[in-house]
């Protein structure tokens, strides 16, 4: 098609679109430029952006709002971003210098990939709070830990046979990036320039490796960590999409995070599945009982609250560990939450980067005290309270301590017997300068710690089902493992004896 053409159907199909904001929703000169052509050839980006509160409110707008119905939490926005609603030109031209991908487009200075920090414009409170959550760096947490990655190269590496032993490829990036960074984040570096046939003729563009990608942990080409469409999917950003657990099932759905797995069998999921339709996803701040009436991930672990009569409870915060003492999951036990979201500076007694030692010992100058922990606790309980009385709410913490303690002895025994395995050269491991994670003793108990022990967990933290702690990869699964586990040692060892019986 002429690209005059091309220009004219742009053109016509972008009216009906100016139509309908205009009246209402002042948009940028930049922005109608981009909407001229991005209406038809990518209609789907720029009506899920039409229905979102970008769309409709001005920056001047959203700083006017008082109390705890701001949504904005940067006092000082420039004049020239005050009277124009957030569009494609205030996200995708903002701060060009800073962006390794920015790029020609049509006159304008372009990014690909918008950040945190093109986000901290409006949202400065909440870009800074992200920042200091684990979530954020999750990429690095995992991707700089040697002991993550002798975990990662055993799972993501093609199994190879040769000679009567198997071998693990080393892991590639694509398959990274299909698998644990999915969640976790690439890192995208621009590798170069490409020009491509367009409907609207050629053009060039920036060559990113490592997109897509959405993981909360995701390395910028700006050099900023972390991804706010993780949670607030792009173009729309919508707050009920936030606030919904079918977000955070996208990364928290087991078997190691079964979270939304407990989360769907709990009496707060079922309350949930029958009742949302006549809840309010969208009001700021959110009141419990009127708004919604069982909490979601985002009310226990993020959102404003207030009760009928606009008291606060909670505040928003989109620093997740503000409202959690524990760390359910970890390499090997639970534990006290990291000081720093960075936790690949942690170190236990053996210089290893893990939380505890082998035998459970929490490497307490990287972990919160115990009075920060109760702290912690208190802010949890303050939304628990809203719908329980303190009898309840203390029984549930009560249950959750004793299952914390429970399945990491439960897990004690597992490792006190993998370390026996190591130590008697059935298994070789770290102490020998092997991954201890790639033979088959080896994973049986890894899926003790990382399967059974944390579906235990999650289900007493998050009042789940009872299977899901007993028979569903839970209690029944963990000792069973134990069993197994020994029953392979005693195996080896009779096998070894009688082998150098045979040799005398």
């Amino acid at each position: 098609m002429p690209l005059k053409v091309v220009a004219l159907a742009a053109i016509l199909a972008f009216l009906p679109v100016l139509h309908c904001l205009a009246a209402d929703a002042p948009i940028s000169e930049a922005t109608a430029q981009c909407l001229e052509c991005h209406s038809v050839f990518h209609p789907g980006i720029v009506h899920d952006w039409k229905k979102s509160r970008h769309a409709a409110v001005t920056p001047k707008q959203a700083s006017a709002a008082v109390g705890l119905a701001r949504k904005i939490s940067n006092p000082a926005i420039a004049e020239d971003l005050q009277n124009a609603v957030v569009g494609c030109a205030e996200c995708h031209t903002m701060r060009p210098g800073a962006h390794a991908d920015t790029f020609d487009h049509n006159g304008f200075e372009v990014h690909v990939v918008v950040s945190p920090d093109d986000c901290a414009t409006c949202h400065l409170e909440e870009r800074r709070q992200y920042g200091e959550n684990i979530m954020a760096l999750a990429r690095k947490n995992l991707d700089e830990n040697p002991v993550y990655q002798k975990l990662q190269e055993v799972i993501l590496g093609t199994p190879r046979y040769k000679e009567g032993r198997l071998s693990f490829a080393p892991v590639d990036g694509l398959t990274r990036a299909d698998a644990c960074n999915y969640c976790h984040g690439t890192r995208l570096e621009v590798t170069g320039k490409v020009k491509r046939d367009t409907d609207a003729g050629e053009m060039e563009f920036p060559v990113i490796k490592g997109w897509p990608n959405q993981g909360s942990g995701r390395l910028n080409p700006d050099g900023s960590s972390g991804a706010c469409t993780a949670c607030h999917p792009r173009h729309g950003f919508s707050m009920e999409m936030a606030r919904k657990p079918y977000t955070c099932m996208e990364c928290h759905a087991g078997p190691d995070v079964p979270a939304y797995k407990v989360y769907s069998v709990s009496k707060h999921g079922n309350i949930f599945s029958s009742s949302q339709a006549g809840w309010n996803f969208s009001a700021v701040p959110w009141a419990v009982g009127r708004d919604f009436t069982a909490p979601t991930c985002a009310a226990c672990h993020m959102s404003l609250l207030v009760n009928a009569e606009g008291e606060m409870i909670n505040r928003r915060t989109h620093k997740i560990s503000d409202r959690l003492g524990w760390r359910l999951f970890g390499l090997i036990y639970a534990h006290p939450q990291p000081k720093q979201p960075d936790t690949t500076v942690i170190r236990n007694r053996s210089g290893l980067s893990l939380p505890t030692d082998f035998d459970g010992t929490p490497a307490k100058s990287f972990l919160i005290d115990a009075a920060t922990q109760a702290k912690h606790r208190e802010t949890m309980a303050a939304t628990c309270l809203a719908c329980h009385d303190t009898s309840w709410v203390n029984g549930h913490f009560k249950r959750l301590d004793h299952v914390i303690a429970t399945s990491n002895a439960a897990v004690g025994t597992t490792t006190a017997i993998m370390e026996a395995i190591w130590k008697q050269g059935l298994a070789q491991g770290l102490a020998q300068g092997a991954n201890p994670f790639d033979e088959s003793i080896e994973r049986l108990w890894t899926d003790g710690w990382l399967f059974y022990a944390n579906h235990i967990r999650y289900n007493a933290a998050m009042a789940g089902g009872g299977d899901l702690g007993v028979f569903e990869n839970g209690r029944y699964q963990l000792t069973q493992n134990a069993a197994d586990m020994i029953d392979w040692l005693t195996l080896r060892q009779a096998a070894t004896a009688s082998k150098q019986g045979k040799s005398k």
